[in-house]
């Protein structure tokens, strides 16, 4: 068995406003996974994973960050035999206006609005929010899909 394998490294991360507790999320226009989600994108080349993420909550929502804490990991394996994994970040430390990004719309909304059903969620982001608000749960593992009739959905 091989040690190694190909990663592809992302994060995402959950902005929380302490006062109302709402939490800010984008209407993404990638048509690869659209729908209401937390900002985020890819590990660059030469940045740390948390570096990752600085930059991608200010470049999705303008605002600048502070003392984010990654809270567990969501993973699923890809068809070419690679590893997708998504670091899950979450914050109530920021300054800044939210601006609205070339990723899609950013605005507030509480978690109950965000699962009543009022907004197109990604496939399997509302299974990942458990791992943001439970400390207990730190994965959300999702396996390969083999001969179209495997599609579990484990957490740690």
């Amino acid at each position: 068995m091989a040690r190694y394998t190909a990663i592809e490294l992302t994060n995402m991360i959950m902005i929380e406003n302490p006062q109302t507790h709402e939490i800010l999320v984008e209407n993404r226009r990638n048509p690869a996974w659209p729908g209401v989600t937390f900002p985020g994108g890819h590990v660059e080349e030469g940045e740390t994973v948390t570096q990752s993420v600085y930059r991608e909550a200010y470049e999705e929502t303008g605002l600048t960050i502070a003392s984010p804490k990654m809270v567990g990991i969501k993973e699923w394996p890809l068809a070419d035999g690679a590893r997708y994994i998504v670091f899950l970040y979450k914050t109530d430390q920021y300054q800044g206006e939210i601006q609205t990004g070339r990723e899609g719309e950013i605005f507030w909304t509480t978690r109950e609005e965000l699962l009543s059903g009022q907004f197109k969620l990604p496939h399997t982001f509302a299974e990942m929010l458990p791992v943001f608000d439970k400390p207990e749960i730190n994965e959300l593992a999702l396996y390969a899909t083999i001969d179209q009739q495997r599609q579990d959905i484990s957490w740690q």
